[in-house]
């Protein structure tokens, strides 16, 4: 069997935390493969469509409030869900760095939303992203030949 995951692994992969990736293989949401000890394996291929189907945006997720136990409804779309590696304040604003897989987002948000959320590192947190602008960058160093002019 190639490519298999320890239950570790594969939650680093997919930016969740361990115990929700065993929470996610007990209800039968990710499949694995045993080992002879009886420790849980997962596939590269599972890895991935577990992957895509994160992207995929549902209707509405129900999030609660601080501390007030009101349910509100955010759109699907847009949210990546992520495990927080870093937390830096300095004045009114903090620096946050969200590891979704293997890429980072980093967003700078204010310290009292920080102190509201009582973000710190390991915390599983999720990115909404509300913007209409879009930039695209390069990511390969090749250039294309220049034209004479």
């Amino acid at each position: 069997m190639s490519d298999l995951l320890t239950v570790r692994a594969a939650a680093e992969r997919l930016g969740v935390a361990y115990s929700t990736l065993k929470q996610w293989i007990y209800d039968g949401s990710i499949r694995t493969t045993k080992t002879r000890g009886g420790h849980h394996r997962i596939a590269e291929a599972e890895i991935q469509r577990a992957l895509i189907t994160q992207e995929k945006p549902s209707s509405t997720k129900p999030v609660a409030a601080n501390g007030g136990g009101i349910l509100v409804a955010l759109s699907g779309r847009n949210q990546l869900r992520g495990i927080v590696e870093e937390v830096r304040s300095d004045g009114l604003l903090s620096q946050v760095r969200l590891r979704i897989g293997d890429q980072f987002l980093t967003a700078v948000i204010t310290r009292d939303a920080i102190n509201e959320l009582k973000l710190k590192r390991g915390d599983e947190a999720v990115a909404i992203i509300k913007s209409t602008e879009v930039m695209i960058g390069r990511t390969s160093t090749d250039r294309p030949a220049r034209r004479g002019r």
